[in-house]
Order: structure tokens, then C-alpha cells, then sequence
């Protein structure tokens, strides 16, 4: 499990930055529009993937932040702002499974919630998180198709074959193959 997780986060920073990217050049009118999803704009969404990752990574790493992440649930109207923030995010998430050992995945984690705080599993709350984003980011996708940016892929991170299709995108990151698949040579 501790390297499955660990390509997730790896996969959670590289799609993101992927999605991105392809939403930067979006007008903010497009940003904004009203579109059919469980958010009702991209950016509504992108921002709630934002909050959503900075409550369960804070609370993974033993944090305090609870509630509080909720206070702004569109901390940024732009994707110049918010993408920063989000890789720093991405990059806290990797920082967490890198550090992974099969007691702390065991470990419980708190999660403050408005009334109770609530124990569970570190690797149950990094599952829910990774498929939360995986959720929310296939929602931008299709609502980028609603607009002139091209959707862009984002599953083409597991399998070998298709390293030369993520190379770019690894370079801007500062990472490459070797590092993701370090433990798997």
C-alpha cells in the first residue's frame, strides 16, 4: 500500500498540474460560467479540490486546521493563484507518502469536524482523498469540453509505455521517472 500511495500523490501532482494548465488561458468569464456539475463553475471546483486537499493534508500531517479550511471555499478567482497553491499542496501530499511506514498508515488520523472529531485510519483518509480528487478533477475535465481548451489526458501516468508522454510535464515538476518509480526497479 505504501507505494501505491506514494504513486498517488506522484499522479495527484502531475494531473493537476496537467489540468492546470490547460484551464490557464480560460478567460475568467469562462472560469466563472455556469456550467452542469457538482460545483456550478471550474472554478468553484478547482477551488473546492484546493480547500478539500488542505484540510485532509493538514490533518494527516497532525495539524489543527479543521473547520477553518472551509471558512473561504474559493480562496482564489484566479489560476494564477491557485495553481501555486495547489502544487504546494500536491507537494505536501508527496512529502506525507514518501514518509509512509506500515505503522503510520495504520496510525488514526484526527479529523476535526464542526461538532466532534473523528478517528480514522491514515491510509482510509488517503484513499478517500485520492479518489476526492479524482472525482473533481474528472468534473473540470468535462466541463473544459464545454469550452474552446481541449480536455487534456490524465491517465497516461502508470503505465511505462507512455513515459515519453508525461516527460514534459515531469521536467516542469523537477521530477522524473526514476524518482516516482524509485522502489520498483
Amino acid at each position: 500500500m505504501i507505494e501505491h500511495f506514494r504513486h498517488q500523490a506522484y499522479c495527484n501532482l502531475w494531473s493537476n498540474h496537467r489540468l492546470l494548465k490547460a484551464c490557464a488561458p480560460l478567460p475568467v468569464a469562462e472560469l466563472q460560467a455556469r456550467r452542469s456539475s457538482f460545483f456550478p463553475s471550474i472554478r468553484a471546483t478547482l477551488n473546492h479540490i484546493l480547500v478539500v486537499d488542505a484540510y485532509y493534508i493538514d490533518a494527516l500531517e497532525g495539524g489543527t486546521l479543521g473547520p477553518r479550511a472551509f471558512e473561504d471555499e474559493t480562496p482564489h478567482a484566479s489560476i494564477d493563484a491557485l495553481w501555486p497553491a495547489q502544487e504546494a499542496l500536491d507537494r505536501r501530499l508527496v512529502t506525507v507518502c514518501e514518509a509512509l511506514t506500515p505503522s503510520t498508515l495504520a496510525e488514526n488520523v484526527t479529523l476535526q469536524r464542526a461538532e466532534r472529531r473523528q478517528l480514522e485510519p491514515a491510509h482510509r483518509v488517503l484513499a478517500h482523498l485520492f479518489v476526492h480528487q479524482t472525482h473533481h478533477r474528472g468534473q473540470v475535465h468535462a466541463m473544459l469540453s464545454e469550452t474552446d481548451v481541449a480536455p487534456p489526458q490524465l491517465d497516461e501516468f502508470f503505465l511505462l509505455d507512455e513515459a515519453p508522454l508525461r516527460q514534459a510535464e515531469f521536467e516542469a515538476l523537477g521530477i522524473s521517472e526514476a524518482q516516482v518509480w524509485s522502489t520498483l526497479r
